[in-house]
Formats: C-alpha cells, structure tokens, sequence
C-alpha cells in the first residue's frame, strides 16, 4: 500500500548522523535572510582564498550532489539502486559563455550516455540548453531578431552539439531530457527540441522536452506539439515539472511591461500540471512522460492513472522523479511499490555547481512549505529510530 507518510522507508538508505547532519541543513535553508546575503558572502570568501569549498563540500553539495565526477557518483548510483531508485546523472556546472566549455560539456553529456548504456540503474540522461549556447545568442533567436553572419554560424555550432547528444542518444538506446529555461529563450529550444524529436523519435520517445507548467501557456503546448506528432508520426518525450524560475519572470514581464508568463497563483500551477498528467496518459499511445515533481498529491493522482488505464507499474513510458536530496518519501516509496523513479542526481567540480546550490536553496525557500516539510519528516524518523532502539 502506497504511504507518503512511511518515513522508515523514506529514510531506509541514511544512516542516523546523515539524518540530523540533513535536518540542520534544512533548518540553516529556512533562513530566508541567510540565502539572500549567502551568494555575496560566498564570493568574498573565495576571493579571500578562505577554505570555504570544504565545508561546502561535506554540507550543502554532500546532501544535493553525487560527487565531482561520475566515477565519485557510483557510490550513490548503487545506493539508491539497492532500493530500486534510479539515478538521472545531470552535469550541474552553470554559467559558463565559451565555445570551449560548451565543447566540454557536450563531452561530459556522452560521458553520461556511455555511462546509462552499461548501468541499468541509469535510465536517462540530461542536458540545459544554456550549457551549450550564450544565452543572450538564445534570447536573440526567440526574438526573431535578425543575426549577423557569425551569429548564424554560432547559433548552427548550437544546434550541432544538441544534434550531436540526441543522436548518441538514439544509437545508445538511453533517452535524453532536454530541460527547461526562463521563458524568454524558451521557444528557441522548444524549436530545437522539436526537430530532435521528429529526427530520433519515430520508432520512441528518446528525446523529451521540458514542460514547466507554472507557465499559462503550457497545456496549449502540449496539445499543439501532439497534433504535429500525430501528423508527422513520431512520439512526444515529455518531462513535466511546476517550474524553477517564477519569481524571476515575474519581475522581468514587471520590469519591461508585459504580461507576465506565470500562472497567478499556485492553486492554478497545480491545476494546470495535473491536467498535463491526465493529457499525457489520455493520449499514452504518443506520449513517453516524465513527472518532475516533489508534489504528493500529484505523484499519487499519476498512479491513480496508471492503474485506471491499466498501464504497467514497470512501463518505462512513465516515470517519476525528484531531486537528489529532497523528497525522498515520495521517491522511495514509489519505488518501493513498484514504480519506475529516478533521482535527479547533480554532479561537477564544487566551485562550478556553487551556482546551481544556491539556486536550488532559493527555490527551496521559494516553495510554500517544502524545507518544513523535509524537517519534519526527518525528525519523525529520528524520534522512530530512537523509539525502536
């Protein structure tokens, strides 16, 4: 029986010292004050040469990330593979603008690829667009501004690489999510994704889209991306998640005078990512998803799904996800019933995925409830263990 509550399974692969070490990791993330003023603080103290990665290394990026490399992660892959969770391993470096490192990224994405093709504990892999083009260069093309010839061979340097991981990808056998980004480079990619998807998705779903569904526009997107699947015969990969950039894109749409993208409150999000669900499932005979979310009700409504239309638990068509290091009720216990999971599970050099920490923490503080709700399943575990010693 599927119990989110059931925290003895949750908590099953942490030991009682990781346990409390993740609770007062919560506890310091609640502090909204203190990750406002950390990124500034944090940039001091390295330009101060102080040794601040260490203590970074062994808190914040232990708890959310698998190691520096791949080689680091395999410790967690087969971890959480004993519990029947999968692992989705997603190169977390952020921020980088040269051709050079985009070259190396495209590196580390096969490396991915290669590693999901002999692991069956790894079922995707992952990519972020703007890990692979500038994005002012994406911000231009979703304008349809007109580009200068070496932005025209820039841009088709983009859309080579993307080309280059999707088609590993087809001849590997291993899906590959492309993940979303804030709305304003957003139809440029859904584009690329588009034509990766009518390239390498005509015998399966093997590249996904991102779909966040805070956006107002998200459903009709979906309904739109079907209609050109059922004309021109190729299967929609769909990664459904609420969305990781609101309050951003509120005070951008604020700022230059436009409507804002954003779905006014969070009842509406919800609304709206539930009916993506119901979408996707209705129309399963072209559609291969992914749900994205750390949302229970959600979580519980897909299988709910699954069972009524008499869709395997073990279909690889659908999966649930949910970020290493957060959420693992949901994961666990999923799992523990059968159904496909996978833990996004971040990985890069400790300097390069800082960026991607304090955004996670941000979000998390953003998110009504999410870090109260992680410390008090953490403490209903510690009292359960310290009960039944």
């Amino acid at each position: 029986m599927l119990d989110f509550s059931n925290t003895e399974i949750a908590f099953q692969y942490k030991s009682s010292k990781d346990l409390k070490k993740a609770y007062w990791l919560f506890k310091i993330i609640g502090y909204n004050w203190l990750i406002k003023i950390g990124p500034s603080l944090l940039n001091i103290t390295l330009k101060l040469h102080l040794p601040v990665l260490g203590i970074i290394k062994n808190t914040v990026y232990r708890q959310f990330c698998g190691g520096e490399t791949i080689k680091e992660c395999e410790g967690v892959i087969n971890t959480l593979g004993k519990y029947n969770v999968k692992t989705i391993l997603d190169y977390s470096v952020e921020g980088k603008e040269e051709e050079t490192e985009f070259d190396k990224n495209v590196e580390q994405v096969l490396a991915t690829i290669n590693k999901a093709k002999e692991n069956p504990n790894i079922p995707f892999s992952v990519f972020k667009p703007t890990g692979f083009a500038r994005f002012s260069l994406l911000e231009k093309v979703n304008a349809h501004k007109k580009l200068s010839v070496d932005e025209e061979k820039e841009f088709e340097r983009v859309v080579n690489r993307i080309d280059k991981m999707c088609r590993y990808a087809y001849e590997s056998g291993v899906p590959i999510f492309i993940d979303a980004e804030e709305s304003w480079i957003q139809d440029a990619i859904d584009n690329i994704a588009l034509q990766m998807m009518k390239k390498y998705n005509k015998e399966k779903a093997v590249v996904y889209n991102t779909a966040q569904m805070y956006r107002v526009d998200r459903l009709a997107y979906l309904k739109e991306i079907l209609a050109e699947a059922e004309k021109e015969n190729f299967y929609v990969g769909m990664k459904l998640v609420r969305g990781a950039y609101m309050e951003k894109e509120r005070e951008r749409a604020e700022k230059l005078g436009y409507e804002s993208p954003i779905q006014p409150n969070k009842e509406a999000t919800d609304r709206d990512f539930d009916l993506a669900l119901k979408f996707c499932i209705q129309h399963y005979n072209r559609f291969a998803i992914c749900c994205g979310t750390h949302n229970e009700n959600s979580s519980m409504l897909l299988t709910q799904l699954i069972a009524e239309n008499n869709i395997a638990k073990e279909d690889d068509k659908v999966y649930f996800a949910q970020l290493y290091g957060m959420s693992d009720h949901i994961s666990f216990n999923l799992a523990q019933n059968g159904y496909n999971v996978a833990k996004y599970v971040p990985y890069g050099p400790v300097k390069d995925v800082i960026p991607y920490l304090i955004r996670r923490a941000q979000e998390n503080t953003s998110v009504a409830g999410q870090q109260s709700r992680e410390l008090y399943l953490i403490k209903k575990e510690l009292q359960r263990r310290k009960q039944n010693q």
